[in-house]
């Protein structure tokens, strides 16, 4: 199997500073595109994730940052041939390690005081494909030409079933968050060639509609384009793509 990966990550119209972030293997991306081939026969594991931050004016590009570089360490540094069970408690571990590191460093320095980031990934390990997310971004899969959302957003929103509290999520790495959880699914059997995996960051999904991206999907769109069709929608946030495809 092998992975054909585009992704992009733009300020946005708006904001002055990027506080997304995308890790493509070994590659962090922010304010760039990027793109590569991976043929996983090669690989016992690889890691594609997206997080977007939030908290003052340095705070969530910093937060995103470490967290992403701190995922990377840990996923790549684990032991061999664990279960499900085994990996899910491992990626739980790691969410309270990282947790006391970004609320460490508000403690020490007011300006990263209470900064957080969301998370969502695709991981594929030990010839299994895990998804897992923290916050709300997102990671969806166009099969058959249909886009369906994986992940349950961690949002006010998705919580009231309203759609007036924008950008208030409930859950989130750092940012003062005394619960923080993640939700993993192991998802190889759905796992097609010709899919398309999508990790977004918010700065996307709120600017097109799921009918929107699918149709850009179908039409060949890359991750630069699906960012510039948010830009030029408004472009209120920063926004974040990367697109996975399995052939």
């Amino acid at each position: 199997m092998k992975l054909i990966v585009n992704a992009a990550s733009h300020v946005g119209c708006v904001r002055q500073n990027n506080e997304d972030m995308v890790l493509v293997g070994d590659r962090f991306i922010r304010n760039e595109v990027y793109s590569d081939e991976v043929n996983l026969e090669d690989k016992n594991r690889y890691l594609l994730a997206l997080a977007d931050g939030m908290g003052g004016h340095n705070g969530g590009e910093v937060a995103s940052s470490d967290t992403l570089a701190n995922l990377h360490y840990y996923f790549y540094d684990m032991p061999a041939a664990l279960d499900t069970s085994d990996f899910n408690e491992a990626i739980f571990g790691w969410l309270v390690s990282i947790n006391n590191i970004i609320d460490s460093k508000g403690r020490f320095a007011l300006r990263y005081r209470e900064m957080g980031t969301t998370l969502v990934a695709l991981a594929y390990y030990e010839n299994q494909f895990y998804w897992m997310n923290c916050g709300d971004s997102r990671i969806y899969r166009l099969h058959d030409g249909q886009l369906q959302q994986l992940s349950t957003d961690h949002s006010l929103n998705k919580l009231m079933g309203v759609a007036r509290h924008s950008n208030i999520i409930t859950n989130c790495i750092g940012g003062g968050c005394k619960t923080s959880y993640i939700d993993i699914l192991k998802c190889t059997e759905n796992v097609q060639p010709g899919d398309i995996f999508m990790l977004c960051s918010d700065g996307l999904t709120d600017m097109l509609t799921d009918e929107k991206v699918q149709t850009l999907l179908n039409d060949d769109a890359d991750a630069s384009l699906l960012c510039h069709a948010a830009n030029e929608a408004g472009g209120y946030d920063n926004v974040s793509v990367c697109l996975i495809k399995i052939v």
